[in-house]
């Protein structure tokens, strides 16, 4: 294993990978927006598992946050990821800047359709399109043989599958366990902004979505009554907005009137100014 490198050239990254390739070694892919936590450490341990090189991105990406939402505050530490991604085996860092990924007259986006439009797409307008556009980036930079992504954002991995099987790409996309806090709550970079009230707060994400899985395990199957479920749990708890708490298909993301093993349930709130998402895959996690 090598020495962490930090790699912030674009150009020079895709010769670097390229190199790799031509000597015949496997790269692993981790894209992050840093502010690494052991959420993503267990992805890194994955991809070095299942590669000869380990590239971790971190970029936070400005063309999938929207107007009003966290892009200049959202946490940022290189120093600390750098640390954490060397204990991880992490190879290489790249971390451009967002001149070089997007330079002046940049116009090409990458747009997923039908599956980009429930849950986070519909109260997120142009999300999908500035992930699915930045993960195909770095697809090209990094030329990775297999990229691991975190499964609390489910919806970005379905987006992300879908993409590399319609447009080719020779890439295993691998979707990894939600990592959690001993409390329950979903690891997220989000997290830091939460107030020791906020934090208690949403615990209600872990609960509602353990009330649901736990009807279904007792032969719930209406969907309704099920999303009625997730969100009582969480009207519970005052200072929680519901964004959405819903019941989809867990391959298409589809509406049904009923639910089967693998259905998703899937939460979005805001606690305070911070908006936190979670899910599970009922009767099959």
């Amino acid at each position: 294993m090598m020495q962490l490198q930090i790699i912030e050239s674009p150009e020079q990254m895709q010769q670097f990978a390229l190199a790799a390739r031509q000597r015949g070694e496997r790269i692993a892919l981790v894209p992050t927006m840093g502010y690494l936590h052991e959420g993503h450490a267990s992805l890194m341990r994955e991809g070095r598992r299942r590669a000869d090189l380990l590239v971790v991105s971190i970029f936070v990406n400005p063309t999938q946050f929207g107007v009003g939402e966290d892009f200049e505050k959202y946490p940022r530490d290189m120093a600390r990821d750098s640390a954490l991604a060397a204990a991880a085996g992490v190879d290489v860092i790249f971390a451009p800047t967002a001149a070089a990924m997007y330079p002046h007259g940049y116009q090409t986006y990458v747009d997923a359709g039908p599956l980009t439009e429930p849950l986070c797409g519909a109260s997120r307008p142009g999300h999908f399109r500035g992930v699915t556009t930045v993960v195909c980036k770095l697809f090209n930079i990094v030329q990775p043989d297999v990229a691991l992504f975190g499964r609390k954002d489910y919806q970005q991995l379905a987006v992300i599958r879908q993409m590399a099987i319609d447009l080719n790409m020779p890439v295993e996309i691998a979707g990894m366990p939600i990592v959690r806090e001993p409390d329950g709550l979903a690891m997220s970079s989000r997290n830091v902004y939460l107030s020791p009230a906020e934090r208690g707060r949403a615990l209600a994400l872990k609960r509602a979505l353990d009330a649901a899985r736990t009807a279904f395990a007792a032969g719930e199957r209406s969907v309704n009554a099920l999303e009625n479920l997730l969100k009582g749990v969480l009207s519970q708890e005052d200072g929680v907005e519901i964004d959405y708490a819903e019941i989809r298909d867990g391959m298409t993301l589809e509406r049904s009137d009923f639910a089967v093993s693998g259905s998703l349930a899937a939460i979005a709130v805001r606690v305070g100014k911070t908006r936190l998402i979670d899910n599970c895959l009922l009767g099959a996690d």
